[in-house]
């Protein structure tokens, strides 16, 4: 269960500390990727949604035999990513560093499935119950 905690504790907190400086780098990133972003909502909805995500990870870290269920759902929030990253950087449309982003994704996803067969037939916690 502890491998179950930390992998979602870590995921959690890795994906914040990537995903909120986005919400200051618009510019940037229009200007370091053209063209500029032209449809900001989209732009801040994805950072929010998977922002919100993350938290996801965290509550799942502070009892993961409780919220297991939720594991599968988080498995295919990284394989969302992860597989379109592969597709777009195989046909030229991805750079490496958001290429890099989806792989560790992937490894995340690894991780989340490890830590759902890992939780398999464990009891309830007392927090739980």
């Amino acid at each position: 269960m502890k491998f179950a905690k930390y992998t979602f504790l870590l995921g959690g907190i890795y994906g914040l500390l990537i995903l909120l400086p986005y919400y200051f780098l618009e510019n940037k990133v229009g200007a370091d990727d053209p063209p500029a972003i032209t449809h900001p909502e989209f732009y801040y909805g994805f950072i929010g949604l998977a922002s919100v995500f993350q938290l996801v990870f965290l509550l799942i870290s502070t009892d993961p035999i409780r919220y297991r269920p939720l594991m599968i759902v988080s498995v295919l929030e990284k394989l969302s990513f992860g597989i379109a990253a592969i597709v777009l950087y195989a046909k030229g449309r991805l750079d490496g560093p958001f290429f890099l982003g989806g792989m560790v994704d992937l490894v995340l996803a690894v991780l989340f499935v490890a830590s759902f067969l890992l939780t398999k037939g464990q009891p309830k916690s007392e927090a739980a119950v």
